[in-house]
């Protein structure tokens, strides 16, 4: 649980620590200027990436409840990160772990996706249920049941006895409301 924990927040921190990570980063270890201008643009659209995989993921609400994302989300996302910390350590593969990046994030994206998809189904087949088990009168699971307002519970009848008829909450006498119309007169 920590760790999932503890991803949940690095998604946010990451959205500005791992670009940041790349222009240091490949500016210490001997990248050329026009590289590192490169990696200035790139940086920028990785932390946008990173920054709407976060909001994705913080998106579900069993996320937020628990303030810990998923342990596929920790491996997915740990993943990409590794690859984007990767990318300053060797200027001779930059380009290939640049294509696997940008691969990465698009998959990652997806992913995510996916689950937010899949999560506001299970929430919804949850509540479609717990609408079709109200509408049997069966009580909701960790609830008792309690007769519906101006349900009367049936009372158990002899075989000669008739019940009288339903009323559904109405009175013996009907309310009427009279309204009287003036029309001026020309």
């Amino acid at each position: 649980m920590i760790i999932r924990r503890a991803f949940y927040h690095w998604q946010f921190i990451a959205a500005g620590a791992l670009p940041l990570w790349l222009l240091v980063g490949s500016s210490i270890f001997g990248s050329g200027g026009w590289a590192v201008l490169g990696i200035f643009f790139g940086a920028v659209l990785i932390g946008l990436g990173l920054l709407l995989v976060a909001l994705v993921v913080y998106a579900r609400k069993e996320v937020r409840e628990a303030r810990a994302v998923s342990y596929a989300d920790v491996g997915v996302l740990a993943l990409w990160h590794v690859l984007i910390v990767a990318i300053p350590f060797s200027t001779d593969a930059a380009g290939w772990l640049s294509v696997l990046v940008i691969i990465g994030g698009f998959a990652v994206f997806w992913f995510t996706v996916w689950e937010l998809v899949d999560s506001a189904k299970r929430r919804m087949r949850a509540m479609v249920d717990l609408v079709e088990q109200t509408a049997r009168g069966q009580a909701a699971p960790g609830r008792p049941q309690q007769p519906l307002p101006n349900q009367t519970l049936p009372k158990q009848t002899l075989p000669n006895q008739t019940r009288p008829a339903p009323r559904f909450g109405r009175t013996g006498t009907p309310e009427v409301i009279v309204v009287e119309e003036k029309r001026d007169r020309p």
